[in-house]
């Protein structure tokens, strides 16, 4: 009995080292692959291991569906930087030009003083920024008449001086691949779902998109893509998200602005046949 036991320890020993080291062989099969790469998941052709399930929602009817990508940014501290970064901008123009018109012979103290305003300047710019005119969340629209991903992105940078762009990119459905990452830093833990974009007929990559932001489990951006795939395939998908309420952004006024004719064209079906097309296409506005 006892040698059984440790036949089976073995047995298990062994499963268990060839599971681990199978696991940690994976590659992925698309090049370039993706950083912090975890899992490629079923075309969007072949049969999907997850039932399809949405997260969030914005849109869904027969012709298209809007998804909004949520990013993991604290938006409600973005009010209060401004205030503190506002009253700092004052504060300390108040103290250097008290020290000028005091007649201080110093030239180092108001100085200072300046740079320190302008840097709190600069940082209640940025808090503007983020309040007022950076668009969230970010939507993708699947148009399944058209087989084709209208995704609309926002650059954000950390010079607020510069402008930060808009573009809406427009990719066909067949040439996109879903992918998973996993994330593991401070803010951004857990599982993002990511669309790779290939070359038609291929697995070498020209771009990609963030789908879904880090989720703890990967069975919910399985359900996502799965969703998705299911939709683009004119199959049966469920309409209730996973989420009935979609997260806080702290936006004072609309800030997603479609260009007339990329809106128009999203969110229509095609009157006469339409000639394929390859690649991306790109209005940056």
């Amino acid at each position: 009995m006892k040698h059984a036991d440790k036949n089976l320890t073995h047995l298990d020993k062994e499963t268990l080292n060839a599971a681990l080291e199978s696991y940690f062989s994976r590659e992925s099969t698309l090049t370039p692959p993706l950083k912090n790469w975890e899992e490629d998941l079923p075309k969007s052709v072949e049969t999907q291991h997850t039932a399809p399930r949405l997260t969030y929602i914005n849109e869904i009817n027969n012709v298209w569906m809007e998804v909004p990508l949520h990013e993991d940014i604290l938006w409600c501290a973005a009010p209060f930087t401004f205030i503190l970064t506002t009253i700092g901008v004052f504060l300390f123009l108040a103290i250097g030009l008290d020290i000028i018109i005091s007649g201080i012979p110093s030239y180092s103290i108001p100085f200072i003083m300046f740079i320190g305003s302008f840097i709190c300047l600069t940082a209640s710019l940025f808090d503007l920024k983020l309040i007022a005119y950076t668009p969230r969340p970010l939507p993708i629209r699947f148009n399944r008449a058209l087989q084709k991903v209208y995704v609309y992105q926002h650059t954000r940078r950390w010079n607020p001086w510069v402008r930060w762009p808009t573009t809406i990119k427009v990719y066909n459905w067949a040439d996109i691949h879903g992918e998973l990452s996993y994330q593991s830093g401070r803010y951004d833990q857990g599982y993002q779902l990511w669309c790779a974009v290939c070359q038609p007929g291929t697995r070498q990559v020209i771009d990609r998109f963030m789908l879904s932001d880090a989720i703890g489990h990967p069975k919910v951006q399985r359900g996502l893509w799965s969703h998705c795939c299911h939709y683009m395939a004119h199959r049966p998908v469920p309409i209730r998200p996973l989420y009935k309420t979609q997260p806080r952004t702290w936006k004072l006024r609309e800030t997603v602005r479609w260009p007339a004719d990329i809106d128009h064209e999203s969110r229509t079906a095609p009157q006469d046949e339409m000639a394929a097309t390859s690649g991306a296409r790109d209005e940056t506005r």
